[in-house]
């Protein structure tokens, strides 16, 4: 009888661990990690294109989307916690919530946003910055020299944007005021990104929609890139 109930507990533990096995990889990419790959130079110098990321699902809490093929099963977070300023995100475009984005999260629910000058400004304080070395941008086997800027966010995160025209189009933009349980993100590469500056394609950022924070790059044509993280 021992011998018995020994054979039937291996076999349910075998058949425990096949399924586990097979449904890790599904676990992990809804609940824990992402790959997400980079295509376009909206988000330079922080992200390059190429470059391949891992997206932490867990850190805002899980939506619909967090989930593969985003079925509609429930709607709202689940073990919701608010990202912060400064936060680069993976999100689903509210306009075409088919479409995955990533952009620097600036604006919070209720605050006043604006560029005047090619400087962010916060409920009408501007954002501090100061100019560093040119960022060298060699795509396309071009090399580039653009203007660079570290900008350091009132709760003290700091990175570096880029400036491609003194006077571009989104350099000058009247006042958003963000909605409350929606957020304002903007691309590093100030003159080279579609955002929340640019209502009718992107806009203000349901709470929903955030997929989740990107941690690290771990995969990149850049191999002095490959490992950082990402802040």
């Amino acid at each position: 009888m021992a011998s018995v109930i020994r054979r039937v507990a291996t076999a349910t533990f075998l058949i425990f661990a096949a399924l586990l096995f097979l449904l890790s990889p599904f676990l992990i990419r809804s609940f824990l990690y992402q790959p997400f790959s980079i295509p376009s130079g909206a988000m330079k110098p922080t992200l390059l294109v190429g470059d391949y990321i891992f997206v932490a699902k867990y850190s805002y809490g899980y939506t619909h989307y967090s989930l593969p093929y985003s079925p509609r099963w429930f709607s709202g977070r689940v073990l919701a916690s608010p990202p912060e300023r400064g936060d680069v995100i993976v999100y689903r475009l509210p306009r075409d919530d088919r479409i995955d984005y990533v952009s620097r999260l600036v604006g919070l629910p209720g605050e006043r946003i604006q560029m005047m000058g090619g400087a962010l400004h916060i409920n009408g304080e501007p954002v501090k910055r100061e100019q560093v070395e040119d960022f060298v941008d060699s795509e396309d086997g071009r090399t580039t020299r653009i203007k660079q800027w570290r900008e350091t966010l009132p709760n003290g995160v700091s990175h570096n944007t880029l400036d491609l025209l003194e006077n571009g189009f989104y350099d000058n933009t009247p006042v958003y005021e963000v909605p409350l349980g929606h957020y304002f993100m903007m691309g590093d590469n100030r003159d080279n990104a579609t955002d929340s500056r640019v209502l009718q394609q992107v806009g203000y950022v349901p709470f929903e929609n955030l997929i989740g924070r990107v941690t690290i790059i771990f995969l990149s044509n850049d191999s002095a890139r490959i490992g950082t993280r990402v802040r």
